[in-house]
This record gives C-alpha cells, structure tokens and sequence, in this order.
C-alpha cells in the first residue's frame, strides 16, 4: 500500500518548470488539472498551510486546495516547486520540496526548503498539509528534522 501512495502523490508533484503562480491562477489550466487528478483526491480533501508564525486554517474539497494556493501564491509573481525526495511515512508520504518564487520582475528569485505531507486513504488524499518548515512536517510524521 505505501508504494501506491508514494506513486499516487509523485504523480501529484508539478514540473520543476511549472510556474504555480500562472497555473493555479488560470481558470482553465486549474480546471484542466483538475479534472485529471479528481480520480486520486477525496472529494472533501482537506488542505492546510503551516506557515510560521500564522495561524493555521483547514481549507475543504478540490476549491479548498486551490483556496490554499491563491492564498500561499498572493504575493508572488511566479512560483516554482522542485521534489527532492518522497518519503513513505505509512498512510502519509512526506514530499520534500524547494520552492523558487519572485515577487516582481527584476527582484531576485527566492528559494525556500520546504515539505508537505500527503494522508492517502483508501487510494486517494485526504489531506495535504503544506510547510513552510521541513522539519515540523518531519516531525508531523514522526520522524526527525
């Protein structure tokens, strides 16, 4: 079961090309993407952003998630994701992530080293949890920063 999971959540993983902030915000490219991945996400998927020093909010079904990332990409003129690695944590897998953003033209691209944790049940996610610290997300599953 946990290397369904670790294949269901890799496939979940954008490009290391793709650029979050352009896709997420498109309504159609969203839609598109959607659609293709409804088959492995629990229609009532619950999504959650651990940032530091905010408070936490749950966020509900597929409109939930895209909630989560207007929300997180608000600031940021392009946003990128590059996977490090996929770590199988059970029912969980922990995706271990660099997050590249710009916030205007010319400002200089930030990196952040980043997780989230994927809950699969029944061959489908339930939950994403996203962090800002990759450690806290290691320690959710327990396991060591």
């Amino acid at each position: 079961m946990s290397q369904k999971n670790m294949e269901i959540v890799g496939q979940l993983q954008p490009g290391p090309a793709a650029d979050l902030a352009r896709w997420v915000r498109d309504d159609a490219s969203y839609a598109a993407w959607t659609k293709a991945v409804a088959p492995v996400l629990q229609p009532d998927v619950e999504s959650v952003a651990h940032v530091i020093d905010a408070e936490s909010v749950t966020h509900v079904g597929l409109a939930g998630l895209r909630s989560v990332w207007l929300e997180w990409l608000a600031p940021w003129m392009s946003y990128r994701s590059d996977l490090d690695r996929l770590i199988d944590a059970g029912d969980r897998v922990v995706a271990l992530v660099r997050d590249y953003g710009r916030r205007a033209a010319g400002h200089p691209e930030v990196e952040m080293i980043a997780a989230a944790v994927w809950t699969v049940r029944d061959g489908k996610v339930a939950r994403v949890e996203f962090f800002t610290d990759r450690a806290a997300a290691l320690e959710a599953v327990g396991l060591e920063g």
